[in-house]
């Protein structure tokens, strides 16, 4: 049934590296399926069915054939030299790449993943959703029938040690993001390519054309989404913003490239709904109007939050920093002035001097917990007033992801 993964660890003494949610679904797996296997794990904390945990967990890598590494875990500083390291990803796409669309790019991938199901589903096809959406690929594929079309978000992280690539690969775009764990942009860049790289002669990428030259590069097919003209009523569109009306061109061209007709497409587009988090209307109190954009972790993501809605009187930012560059939003800031500007994190004190690098004449205030940015709103904010947190940041500092800092905006602004 999975001959070719299985085929690839068996016989071999195989590590799992961490032991999270995707670990525990390959653990679960490979019993399953090679319960004969000589099968290990390694992980830094001591968790039930770990063998090897502890500050040195990464050295048990050398004393197996075959690590299947989890996406968190880092090796960037790490020598990996002659140790033969796969995934999750790398096994699933050498057994379904002609089954799989693989969404990907910086910012955009979950909501064009969630829109390409969308799609499909409504048009009618057997469509299954999987990957950094929060669902591991192994989990789902006893559901894979010879018809099933496989829609895979995934992340850098999960995109960097394959070396397969899906029939359909989708390359939203490319921004300085997760430095932390790969040291490098261009090691980062380098993984997100990975969805393209090992693309055959009946493969399709779809990119943006600010991404051409690189997919030409690589010397694939290409299919341009940010170039089609297709006729898409914006405003019945339920995602705002020009880049999600490209996100949008993108799910067309990806279904396109499994022979469906964009023409039976297009009315599903107006029936999609929304993810959370994403510009996200929490609604108006005592006045003010609350747009949820926890998902912005970039500033690229901040300033499309910004151009979309046009007028933004109070902008949260600020957060973990990962030591990306946020002169472009300063720029932006300076060019399309924001009164109130509110910062919290090492990332946002870096935002901060930025704008007062460049004199900008807005109220720039620091604020430690997202109680008092609320506490300054209720002194300073009137009716009619715009409240935007999208924090070109991300939440690690203070929350255990962006749903939990989107969800705590929510509550204090209902409350508000």
């Amino acid at each position: 049934m999975f001959d070719l993964i299985l085929n690839r660890l068996r016989g071999k003494r195989i590590l799992i590296l961490g032991f999270g949610r995707e670990g525990r679904s390959t653990y679960t797996f490979l019993k399953k399926y090679l319960p004969d296997a000589v099968l290990a794990v390694a992980d830094k904390n001591p968790l039930e069915g770990v063998t090897h945990a502890g500050e040195d967990y990464l050295q048990a890598v050398y004393d197996y054939d075959i690590v299947v590494k989890t996406p968190g875990i880092s090796l960037k500083d790490f020598d990996t030299k002659g140790v033969e390291i796969t995934s999750q990803t790398d096994l699933f796409l050498s057994q379904f790449h002609n089954q799989t669309i693989g969404i990907s790019g910086t910012k955009g991938k979950s909501t064009t993943t969630s829109l390409i199901y969308h799609l499909l589903k409504e048009s009618g096809r057997d469509a299954i959703l999987t990957g950094n959406i929060g669902i591991p690929c192994f989990d789902i594929m006893e559901q894979i029938h010879e018809d099933s079309i496989v829609v895979y978000e995934l992340s850098a992280h999960q995109l960097e040690y394959v070396h397969n690539s899906p029939r359909v690969g989708v390359l939203l775009n490319v921004f300085e993001e997760h430095l932390d764990h790969f040291g490098t942009f261009e090691r980062y860049k380098h993984a997100k390519f990975n969805l393209l790289r090992y693309m055959g002669a009946d493969d399709y990428a779809v990119v943006h054309d600010s991404l051409l030259m690189d997919t030409l590069e690589l010397g694939v097919n290409n299919v341009t989404f940010s170039r089609m003209d297709f006729e898409i009523d914006e405003e019945a569109l339920p995602i705002l913003g020009p880049h999600n009306l490209m996100n949008a061109k993108a799910a067309l061209c990806a279904c396109a490239a499994y022979g469906i007709d964009v023409q039976e497409l297009i009315p599903h587009l107006y029936t999609f709904k929304p993810l959370e988090h994403r510009l996200e209307s929490v609604g108006t109190f005592g006045g003010v109007t609350f747009v949820n954009d926890s998902i912005s972790t970039i500033p690229q993501a901040a300033i499309a939050a910004c151009q979309t809605l046009g007028r933004v009187n109070f902008l949260l930012l600020g957060g973990f920093d990962r030591d990306i560059d946020y002169t472009p939003l300063a720029d932006y800031i300076v060019e399309h002035p924001v009164p109130h500007l509110l910062f919290t994190g090492k990332a946002g004190k870096r935002m901060m001097q930025l704008l007062k690098d460049r004199g900008v004449a807005s109220h720039l205030v620091v604020y430690h917990n997202m109680e008092e940015a609320f506490d300054y709103l209720k002194g300073h904010s009137q009716p009619g007033d715009i409240c935007l947190l999208s924090p070109a940041a991300s939440s690690y500092d203070q929350y255990k992801n962006f749903e939990e800092r989107g969800r705590k905006f929510k509550r204090l602004a209902q409350g508000f």
